[in-house]
């Protein structure tokens, strides 16, 4: 499995540039003294630095982009990259140059003089996330990425600012590499086994299976994995480290392993994209195996519901009636809606036992929220003002797109039944929406609830600015800063 990259932070050696090899990269700034290392370079390098940086192309870059120059004269490097970075620049900036860094970086050494700069920690975590690369697949001769510096002024402060970023990047790669995998591996005993293993770390991890969700009455969830080989589960992991008595807070995750949409099956063409579909779980995952990494001082409960959803001889059909662990009985009209039925019966069995102080659930649900919101923001569905705009706050913070969409009781009409007490679809129009009202009636009146939909972040066709092609992690650092911000005393 790709692991975030060994970054280490060491003091600047001005003398060493001279004997560098591999690759630099230096900061800079037009109209603002330029760093000792940029000076140092340029004078190695016979003023090519000072040339390009005067340059029409380089007063073009955007703060956080870089330009190359490739094999400098009087530097033994491969190349230098000079990055349009002020001292002043924010989180966002300084992780898109790291990201610079890290798109470029390839098995040779990195250096990358940060110097003085406020935000080196920044720059290491956004190098560090996009020189990922999910090559678990192909065959052939491994390239294993060169060794990474950093250096500063003060090493050892970076260092422990850089130590709970680490944490992060570790818990988005884990998100990524399950997003990432194919479902003839992704079973859902694989995913279990994957977060069971996750025990080592510290985590409380239980697997409840098919027997056990029966005798909880989990009809929704069972229906949708009924026409399966793979049996359904749900697994539940804690994290213990806030005040013993302190109820926990609880992330619920939708983990789709395959989704063919069962008997009202999907078009072929982009049907393999359907890997994705236990993104949500992923996310959760990802959350967790932060938590642990870092030792957050929270009680946290991350619960995501196993399932594949095939078309078979015992599969779900359109008209069939499940009775969820609520009690509440389900018109199933589409079974490739089958995410929300997962996710009811997860949502009120982490209410009925853990008895969270509020609770968020993430889910690639609906391609309605893709046609709202296109690939550049998750939609935020909450009963509570103050949690959503927590992690409103907290995505803004880490550069993750949200956007909180509309709920009310027109769209919840529109969910009713003639046979049951309501359908599990709404109708093509507003269906993001009638989809988080179905998840909303699984929800306790008085449970702050926020529901996410990732259908549109959590995988993407192009590169974005922290990860190649694929998963992205969408998620991770948005919920983990929640936590710490408002759960971490």
């Amino acid at each position: 499995m790709p692991q975030p990259l060994p970054i280490q932070f060491a003091a600047v050696d001005l003398a060493a540039l001279a004997k560098a090899t591999g690759r630099l990269a230096v900061l800079h700034e037009p109209g603002q003294t330029p760093t000792a290392a940029f000076r140092r370079l340029d004078r190695l390098a016979k003023g090519a630095l000072s040339r390009a940086t005067g340059s029409e192309a380089f007063a073009r870059l955007k703060l956080g982009e870089a330009l190359e120059l490739a094999y400098p004269a009087g530097l033994d490097v491969d190349a230098v990259q000079i990055l349009r970075l002020s001292k002043r620049a924010g989180v966002a900036e300084a992780r898109k140059a790291g990201a610079a860094v890290g798109r470029a970086h390839g098995t040779g050494a990195t250096l990358v003089l940060a110097e003085g700069h406020p935000r080196a920690a920044d720059i290491a975590f956004g190098l560090a996330l996009r020189a990922y690369d999910f090559d678990t697949h192909k065959t052939g001769e491994k390239k294993v990425p060169g060794p990474v510096t950093v250096a500063v002024t003060n090493p050892e402060a970076v260092a422990r600012t850089a130590a709970p970023m680490a944490a992060v990047a570790e818990g988005v790669f884990f998100t990524r590499d399950l997003v990432n995998e194919p479902a003839n591996v992704l079973t859902t005993h694989d995913f279990a086994a994957r977060l069971a293993a996750m025990q080592e770390l510290g985590l409380q991890v239980e697997i409840l299976e098919e027997d056990q969700l029966m005798k909880l009455g989990m009809g929704a969830l069972l229906g949708v994995g009924q026409g399966s080989e793979s049996p359904s589960k749900v697994v539940v992991m804690q994290w213990h480290g806030g005040a013993k008595d302190e109820a926990p807070f609880a992330l619920i995750g939708k983990g789709v392993v395959f989704d063919t949409g069962g008997i009202s099956i999907k078009p072929a063409a982009g049907m393999e994209d359907m890997t994705m579909d236990m993104g949500g779980a992923g996310v959760v995952a990802g959350v967790m195996r932060t938590l642990a990494l870092r030792k957050a001082k929270a009680n946290v409960v991350g619960l995501v519901g196993l399932v594949e959803n095939m078309p078979d001889g015992r599969a779900q059909r359109p008209g069939d009636v499940v009775k969820s662990m609520k009690g509440d009985t389900i018109e199933v009209i589409n079974t490739d809606a089958e995410g929300r039925l997962v996710l009811a019966d997860v949502l009120w069995y982490a209410q009925e036992r853990f008895k969270p102080t509020g609770m968020i659930n993430l889910a690639t649900l609906t391609g309605a929220i893709i046609i709202a919101l296109g690939h550049e923001n998750t939609g935020v569905f909450s009963n509570n003002d103050d949690l959503c705009n927590a992690f409103l706050a907290a995505a803004k913070a880490e550069g993750e797109g949200a956007w909180r969409m509309p709920m009310g009781d027109a769209y919840d009409a529109k969910l009713k039944s003639r046979i049951a007490d309501m359908m599990n679809v709404g109708g093509r129009d507003g269906g993001a929406i009638t989809a988080a009202q179905f998840l909303q009636r699984f929800v306790k009146p008085d449970v702050p609830w926020c529901h996410l939909d990732i259908a549109g972040t959590a995988l993407l066709k192009s590169d974005s600015t922290l990860a190649p092609k694929g998963a992205t992690g969408w998620g991770v650092m948005a919920l983990d800063r929640l936590i710490r911000d408002r759960f971490e005393k």
